[in-house]
């Protein structure tokens, strides 16, 4: 019974903590995706100076996530699709940033005759990543979106976490997938 209340426990500061957060999820009304059977993907396209050098292994992971998601619910990946996915990603570096106190940054032992002024401003301390994800699924043969989601989180820095946070961020935009896992 304690092993079973610690995994509890485990699992809900785990979820509790998690970076990851589905923003929106909608499904066009009437949408019913058991005529549908397989999937593909749209061409994804980048450019700019942003690209990084390893924009097709980050998209192979996005893929390999959704493709796996889109699996575990019966649909098979095909060249020619009943459903095509459309991936949009967007990232942004942002910048944490703390506001200077006179207790702990301004207060000086010696003054003297020099009309010293201090003022408070903000200070970079450190640097994320926070990206979002857009999953667009679209009847290939009408070319209607029936389904879109969103899922947002903050990017981790070492490279070899990466496949894990696109893995739990897919897992956790298809929980409000409207095909159940079989």
């Amino acid at each position: 019974m304690k092993t079973y209340l610690f995994s509890l426990l485990a699992t809900v500061v785990l979820f509790a903590c998690s970076s990851i957060k589905v923003a929106n999820v909608t499904t066009a009304p009437g949408t019913d995706f058991r005529q549908y059977k397989t999937f593909g993907f749209y061409e994804l396209e980048a450019s700019g100076d942003t690209v990084s050098i390893h924009f097709a292994e980050r998209v192979g992971y996005l893929k390999d996530a959704v493709t796996a998601e889109m699996t575990q619910r019966g649909f098979t990946a095909s060249a020619h699709p009943d459903l095509l996915i459309n991936i949009g990603i967007v990232v942004k570096e942002e910048i944490q940033t703390r506001k200077t106190d006179w207790q702990t940054d301004g207060r000086y032992t010696y003054v003297g005759q020099r009309n010293y002024k201090w003022e408070s401003k903000e200070i970079e301390v450190g640097r994320y990543r926070r990206g979002a994800v857009t999953l667009h699924m679209v009847d290939a043969a009408k070319n209607t979106l029936l389904w879109q989601g969103t899922v947002k989180g903050i990017m981790p820095d070492a490279e070899k976490n990466l496949p894990k946070a696109v893995t739990a961020g897919m897992k956790e935009l298809f929980l409000q997938f409207p095909v159940p896992v079989q």
